[in-house]
Parts: structure tokens; sequence; C-alpha cells
């Protein structure tokens, strides 16, 4: 007689719930966004030891290199991809809440027309050079607006509007930390050279350096009323973020919704699916510090806190660098750089001359 077939013992306990889909985007995100955190303490602590380069610089550097000898695995990029973009924009409206409105009146009105037309010369250079050299049209917005405003972070910004690709964001932030580097080891001699007076130095340094580091570092050569006017001019013009990325996001959309046909079908423009909300947001933030709700003894902390993020965002940057790109972009964009370099640096001159300023 055969035995019986064996029975099928069911559990009783019910089965485990699945993981959300919230919580495994979120553990996806982690070996990323780990990645990117270690590389930034490594630039942060060399950052404090070569003052001079600053930390984004060097995490995005740091970055490349490593992607240079290894890709990053495929289970790091959506990490990567979220500092570099979400982490990138939550940094730039930190930096909205040391900002006020007070600090463009108080810079001294007469430097505004500095401000303005050294932002205008460097986009329209941009704009017609990059034309010229047949440079790839994200590349040049990276780099003309990162000479215009305020190098890295300008950078960062944009292409939080533009969605660049990483090469082209590496290359754009290596060109604009070539010239600071030229410009801090040469401004300071000619500028005596030039017989300019503190607060004339101040704003030439404020207005033709990219990067607040760069800035303090080649105005404290010339002097303390320079380095404090410098200053001041600097964070005045980092406020063309806001303007300059409105622009590009209207921009961006129009010409999107043309190649799409969107614009024959009828499709009106929307400002709430154009513009990114960290772009509002750093509007707010702006007008929080320019109503006194932010204490200025915050200033610092929230200053080291942008500054670390951003530096996290470019080393993100810097992993997920193809440098194919880089091959088939050859030396134009460095001209780029050089020319628009050369024209806001002797724009800002001829405009301190004209408005009596130097």
């Amino acid at each position: 007689m055969a035995d019986p077939a064996p029975t099928t013992v069911r559990s009783s306990a019910p089965p485990l719930p699945a993981a959300p889909d919230s919580t495994r985007r979120v553990w996806a995100l982690l070996p990323g966004l780990a990645a990117a955190a270690v590389l930034a303490v490594f630039a942060t602590v060399l950052g404090s030891i070569l003052p001079l380069v600053g930390a984004p610089v060097i995490a995005i550097v740091a970055g490349m290199l490593v992607a240079a000898v290894r890709r990053p695995a495929v289970h790091l990029r959506p990490g990567l991809r979220f500092t570099s973009r979400t982490v990138l924009q939550t940094s730039i409206v930190v930096l909205g809440l040391e900002l006020s409105f007070h600090e463009v009146v108080t810079a001294n009105a007469r430097s505004l027309p500095v401000l303005a037309g050294t932002l205008f010369a460097a986009l329209a250079m941009a704009w017609v050079v990059g034309r010229m050299l047949k440079i790839r049209p994200d590349v040049t917005t990276l780099v003309g607006v990162g000479t215009a405003i305020c190098g890295a972070s300008a950078i960062a910004a944009t292409d939080s509007v533009i969605e660049a690709d990483p090469a082209d964001v590496s290359y754009a932030v290596a060109t604009i930390f070539c010239f600071n580097v030229v410009a801090v080891l040469t401004f300071p001699a000619l500028g005596h050279l030039f017989g300019l007076s503190q607060r004339s130095f101040g704003l030439w340094a404020g207005t033709a350096i990219n990067d607040m580091s760069s800035v303090v570092a080649a105005s404290s050569t010339y002097g303390h009323t320079a380095t404090s006017f410098g200053v001041v001019v600097k964070l005045t013009r980092t406020l063309a973020i806001m303007p300059i990325t409105l622009a590009l996001a209207v921009w961006r959309q129009r010409t999107a919704a043309r190649t799409a046909g969107g614009a024959t079908r009828g499709g009106g423009f929307s400002l709430r699916r154009t513009v990114p909300l960290f772009v509002f947001a750093f509007a707010g933030a702006v007008l929080l510090d320019t109503v006194g709700l932010v204490p200025p003894s915050w200033h610092g902390a929230l200053s080291q806190g942008a500054t670390w993020m951003i530096t996290a965002a470019l080393a993100a940057i810097g992993l997920s660098t193809d440098f194919g790109h880089f091959r088939r972009a050859g030396g134009r964009p460095l001209a780029l750089g050089a020319i628009l370099w050369v024209t806001v640096g002797l724009t800002s001159l001829a405009l301190q001359a004209a408005t009596g300023t130097i």
C-alpha cells in the first residue's frame, strides 16, 4: 500500500508587507549620497589647508580623478544624481538666507552700473564667442554665467535649471577655477600698477573674480577696506542668480515647447511648470533675511552649511563625469573662459573710470 501523499502545512502568519516605494527610493539613494559625502569631507579638510583653492573645487577635481580611474557603479548613480540636483538646489536656497536687498544699497549705489555692465558684457560676449567657436550651448551658458556672477555657485544654480551633462559642468567649473587662480596671483600687483584705491580694488575684485574665496584672497592682499568692500560687492553680484535662473527656465521651457510643437497646439506658458521650486524658495530666503527674520549670528553657520552642500554636489558631479566629452570638446571652452575673464576685468575698470568710482 502506497504511503499517503504528504500534506502541505500552510502558515497562518500573514505575509510580510513589501517595503513602500518611498522607502525603497530612499535606500537606493544612500550609497551615492554616502560616496559624495565622504568625498565632501575629504575636500573640506583639504580645503582648510588650501583655502585659496577651496573645498568645492577640490571636491569636483577629486571626483573627476576617481571617475577617471573607475566610473561609479550602477548602484551609486541614483544617489549621485540626487546629490548633484536636489542637494545642490537646497544649498542655493541656504545661500539666500544670508543675502538681503539692503546689501545692494549699502554696496554703494555707484557700484551698481559696474555690476550691471560687467554682467551684461559677460553674457553677451559668451553668446557671441560661443557661437563663433561652435561650443555646445550648455557649456557656453555655464561658463558665461559662472564668469558673470559667482563661479561654481552660479554654475551649480544654472545646472539645476538646464540639467547639463556632468562633463559640461565639470569643464565649466575647471575653466572658472583656472582663471580664479590667475586673478589671485595677478590682481593685487595690477591694482597697485593702476593706482586703484582700496574701494576701487574691492569693486574690481568683486566684479571680475568669480568665487568668494578668490575674491577674499586677492582683496585681503590689497587691504582691509578692499576686502570688506569686495565681499559686499560679491554678495550683491550673487543676487543675479535669481533673474538669470528665471530667464533660463522660461527660455528652456519655451524652446522645448517649440521643439515638441506644443506652441502650435495652443499650449500656454506655465510659470509653475517652468520655474523650479528652488528659485521661489531662494527668493523667499532673501526676503526672510531682508525683513530681519534671519539673525546675523546665523550667517556664518549658514554659509558653512551651504558651502558643504555645494561641495557634496560638486563631488557628485565630478564622480559622474564622462571624460569622452572632454576629448570631444577640445580647448575651445577654455578659450571662451579666457576671453570672458579678460572682458569682465577690462569692462569693470572701464565702467569705474566712466562713472568716477575708480
